[in-house]
């Protein structure tokens, strides 16, 4: 009977359910399902940052190679030989003189021979801007700039008024000497 009584009885499942709950009693599948619901969505915004990241990344430098401009043509220059020596204006405490060496510099391959045809007149203009400079208007480097600057802008004039164009991209003093 012992056995009939054993087999009436239902068996004792208790270490079964023990075994999938955790130390607070709560279901050990729903703490694995929260667990793992909880790194795929970690992982989804951790891919989702580093996509867009990525994007905003690669698209820079493509705009910004956009942006920047292409290499200039190399530089060309004409010198204006031989050197402008001047008589410069000011008191009367003996002569003064101004000697610069001056060259042109353009990046258009065209610009250069019309810059050779008409070296006469920026010639001829160059002389009568440098004659009318007083010494104490050279004195320093800001002056001699502004002097570098208002002799680029009469070589511009005047190519611009002979070939519709400026030509000259900048004006250099190889050589500046007061005397």
């Amino acid at each position: 009977m012992a056995a009939a009584a054993d087999k009436s009885r239902k068996p004792d499942t208790s270490k079964d359910k023990d075994k999938d709950k955790d130390a607070t009693g709560k279901p050990r599948r729903s703490l694995l399902a929260t667990i793992l619901i909880a790194v795929i969505a970690a992982g989804g915004a951790g891919g989702a940052v580093w996509y867009f990241t990525q994007r905003h990344a690669d698209a820079a430098p493509s705009k910004a190679k956009a942006a920047a401009p292409a290499t200039p043509a190399p530089a060309q220059y004409f010198a204006l030989d031989p050197a402008f020596v001047v008589n410069l204006n000011g008191r009367v405490d003996g002569p003064r003189y101004l000697q610069v060496e001056v060259q042109l510099m353009t990046r258009d391959p065209e610009a250069l021979p019309a810059l050779q045809t008409h070296a006469p007149a920026i010639r001829a203009k160059l002389l009568m801007l440098f004659s009318q400079v007083e010494p104490e208007q050279i004195a320093d480097r800001a002056g001699k700039e502004r002097l570098q600057a208002a002799a680029l802008a009469e070589v511009q004039k005047l190519m611009k008024a002979e070939t519709g164009k400026k030509t000259a991209d900048d004006l250099l003093f190889t050589s500046f000497v007061t005397q």
